[in-house]
């Protein structure tokens, strides 16, 4: 693994991430996808709790935005679904370990709970996901606003066909216009957003494929998506964030909140 060059730091301060191929080893990713699969196995999730994951507004507040099961799940391991594999009872239509989406979000707590690494505020699981446009930090917040990073380990090859990302680059220089917040008590979802969502440009949108082993860092303001993943291939990736502490507080208006029991770790001390 080499080290990042200035070349690259001026790159992603410019488009707003950075791909670094070959930063993990194929071992280490099919060591990782190994955990995948062992939670996989022991997956139990209730039909009433059964939600679809989304970033689109609309159905966040549909769906998401009305589930405890997604707000509370900041220290405990939960799966979310794609779209079109449950019935209306919350009942399978395909072969469950392939209608997971997402997992998340304290898979950074100790062995023999986590799979993978512990040092990151939330770590999740993409699976077979569709990612409408976004910007991570409509979703994490602290107080002044600190910087929000992400980082996309590509556990297989992530290429146009399967869904690898897109980013508008150069668009973190914009801010972020709106944020999903907890909404108050006795209002009839559970989250809410402020602000408004910008129209967003496709045009601008330029895909970004890397290998297996491959890790891509993002700004908290670049836009990004990924599109449907119609291949017969699979693209599994871990991808997690880490928000600036210093001088800042965590937001208690954010959907995802930590527990005295499970606090968000330091990256470093």
């Amino acid at each position: 693994m080499a080290s990042v060059t200035q070349q690259q730091m001026q790159k992603f301060r410019e488009d707003g991430f950075l791909v670094l191929e070959h930063f993990f080893s194929l071992e280490e990713c099919d060591s990782m996808r190994s955990s995948i699969q062992r939670i996989l196995d022991g997956m139990e999730v209730p039909p009433h709790c059964r939600t679809e994951f989304s970033t689109k507004e609309e159905e966040q507040l549909q769906s998401q935005g009305s589930s405890d099961y997604f707000l509370t799940s900041g220290d405990k391991v939960r799966f979310f679904f794609e779209k079109g594999v449950l019935d209306e009872r919350g009942n399978f239509l395909i072969a469950k370990e392939k209608s997971v989406s997402k997992i998340g979000h304290a898979l950074h707590v100790p062995p023999p709970h986590s799979a993978g690494p512990r040092h990151a505020q939330t770590l999740t699981l993409l699976l077979f996901i569709t990612v409408t446009p976004h910007q991570d930090a409509t979703f994490l917040h602290t107080e002044p606003l600190g910087k929000v990073l992400g980082f996309w380990i590509a556990l297989e090859d992530a290429m146009e066909e399967n869904g690898c990302l897109w980013f508008i680059p150069g668009s973190h220089t914009s801010g972020i216009t709106r944020r999903m917040v907890r909404a108050a008590q006795g209002a009839s979802t559970c989250v809410e957003f402020v602000g408004s969502e910008p129209a967003y440009d496709d045009s601008k949108f330029i895909p970004v494929p890397i290998s297996k082993g491959g890790l891509i860092v993002i700004h908290g303001e670049v836009v990004h998506k990924s599109e449907m993943n119609s291949s017969g291939f699979s693209r599994h990736v871990y991808t997690f964030h880490v928000m600036e502490a210093k001088g800042t507080k965590w937001s208690k208006e954010n959907w995802l909140q930590p527990t005295p029991e499970l606090p968000f770790p330091p990256l470093y001390t």
